[in-house]
């Protein structure tokens, strides 16, 4: 039998749409129609294919502030901080006006003052005793607050550190700074035409531990160390006092430059003879006790080997 025969002609049978009924849209031999959207996925009831429209800037602006006012805390209170040279006591190194930023960060991890570095430090009493402190407004209060402007309130002095604790330092008029026996070589950063102590000579003086012996570059016009000896602590600055090491010379532009160690405090010996002088003296009651307790066992050994 020829296929189909039933039909009583040669045109394929109808046969159902492949998944049961026809479309109801049309009839069975016309393509479905396009499928629109279904019910909840229209534009109108903010479907999942809608796209979201941009937030507007002038909403984003108070959280952008927020976050920004937020991370300058952080940088100011953690990382570093802006500090305005407020006098001529280091020149030529700092001058007046300048704005230095200071180290911050290595304090937070046990790092202590070094010979040689520029640090920013706390009143400890009576430095700035009669010294006149600006009043801010309340914009330079709030910029100060967050670090973007350096403050005008603290009373904070900068000077080099001449000397750390355990240190020996001294000066006579027309001679040099001698830390620990060796003379430093001060050329690289003191004014010119100042005398290294001319003006107050001093010393020699033994730094105690956990303090600093500072001295400003321009020596003729700074009332470090060397001025401040009759007030606690003798003119040395306790470690926890300082701010920071300050580290580059941010402002103005033109006087761009870093802070770095001069070559004078990387002199062989200097650190050597402080830990042998530091050596020496716990050695000295040790010495003195066994010169005393030598006779006493001289003695006791003679009279064991008598009997």
């Amino acid at each position: 039998m020829a296929v189909g025969a039933r039909s009583g002609h040669d045109e394929p049978e109808e046969r159902p749409d492949r998944f049961g009924e026809a479309s109801s849209s049309g009839s069975a031999g016309e393509p479905p129609s396009e499928a629109g959207p279904t019910d909840g996925d229209t534009a109108e009831d903010g479907g999942p294919d809608e796209p979201r429209k941009p937030r507007s800037f002038w909403k984003e602006l108070p959280l952008l502030i927020g976050i920004a006012l937020l991370l300058a805390l952080l940088i100011k209170t953690f990382l570093v901080q802006a500090f305005s040279i407020p006098s001529e006591s280091m020149m030529n190194t700092l001058q007046r006006g300048d704005r230095v930023l200071v180290d911050k960060l290595t304090p937070w991890f046990g790092s202590e003052p070094e010979r040689g570095e520029v640090v920013v430090f706390h009143d400890p009493g009576g430095w700035l005793e009669g010294e006149p402190t600006p009043e801010p407004n309340v914009v330079q209060k709030f910029l100060s607050f967050i670090g973007l402007m350096p403050s005008a309130e603290e009373k904070d002095l900068i000077k080099r550190v001449i000397a750390v604790g355990g240190d020996t330092v001294g000066c006579k008029k027309g001679g040099k700074v001698v830390v620990n026996g060796k003379p430093l070589d001060e050329t690289a950063y003191i004014h010119p035409g100042s005398t290294p102590c001319d003006d107050e000579p001093f010393g020699p003086i033994k730094v105690p531990e956990g303090r600093i012996w500072v001295m400003g570059d321009n020596r003729q016009n700074s009332l470090d160390s060397r001025y401040h000896q009759e007030l606690p602590g003798s003119g040395t600055i306790a470690d926890d006092q300082v701010v920071g090491r300050a580290v580059v010379v941010a402002w103005p532009v033109t006087r761009w430059s870093t802070l770095p160690v001069p070559d004078t405090f990387d002199q062989p010996g200097l650190s050597t003879a402080a830990a042998a002088t530091a050596a020496a003296e716990m050695a000295g009651p040790g010495a003195l006790g066994l010169a005393g307790a030598l006779p006493v066992i001289l003695w006791r050994r003679k009279r064991r080997t008598a009997a």
